[in-house]
């Protein structure tokens, strides 16, 4: 199945704050004797010949992960939507996979499915867990920008809420699926 579906980007955010793990950058911390983002690199490295990290720091550091870099427009850590829109501007394919850099035990069928669903309906496809959408795991048309920078524009800072202006495609997954886990806190990293 997955032979068949179009080329695609990766897109990896990692332009946060890291408020919640003290300030430190979350895609660099270290879970099972590597960077959180060598984890997702493992599993997305396969799917594309574009992967793109959107970090606001240790460009260094993300750039053995990634084919291309982008950062936000705005250097004050402005949210995932800039991310986004930054990412978007640069990828190489028509469609790209959005993750966030804290999700390290996202899997290849979590994300054929995602692919799977978003070529099949010609649009967004988005995880939905126990009725909440979860916009760092989706598929995205690169199209999408363009409804993305208008919500910018109009002062929208929610990545959810500007993606919800599009129609998406939900893929349903279970309130326990471990692999829509977010490594939120530093107790997540002793797992």
């Amino acid at each position: 199945m997955a032979a068949a579906l179009p080329p695609c980007s990766v897109l990896i955010l990692a332009g946060g704050r890291g408020h919640r793990m003290g300030g430190r950058d979350k895609g660099l911390l270290d879970w099972r004797g590597e960077p959180l983002i060598a984890h997702l690199h493992h599993t997305v490295r396969p799917l594309t010949d574009d992967l793109v990290v959107s970090c606001n720091r240790n460009q260094h550091a993300y750039g053995l992960y990634a084919d291309q870099l982008v950062s936000d427009s705005d250097p004050d850590f402005p949210g995932p939507l800039a991310g986004v829109i930054a990412g978007l501007k640069i990828a190489r394919h028509n469609w790209v996979v959005l993750l966030a850099c804290d999700a390290p035990l996202v899997d290849r069928p979590l994300l054929d499915d995602l692919r799977q669903i978003a070529a099949a309906g010609d649009g967004a496809a988005m995880v939905r867990q126990g009725g909440y959408w979860q916009p760092m795991f989706c598929v995205l048309p690169r199209r999408v920008l363009v409804v993305l920078e208008q919500a910018w524009a109009g002062g929208e800072r929610s990545l959810q809420k500007a993606l919800l202006r599009e129609r998406l495609q939900a893929l349903e997954c279970a309130d326990d699926d471990r692999r829509l886990s977010n490594f939120n806190s530093p107790d997540w990293l002793l797992g």
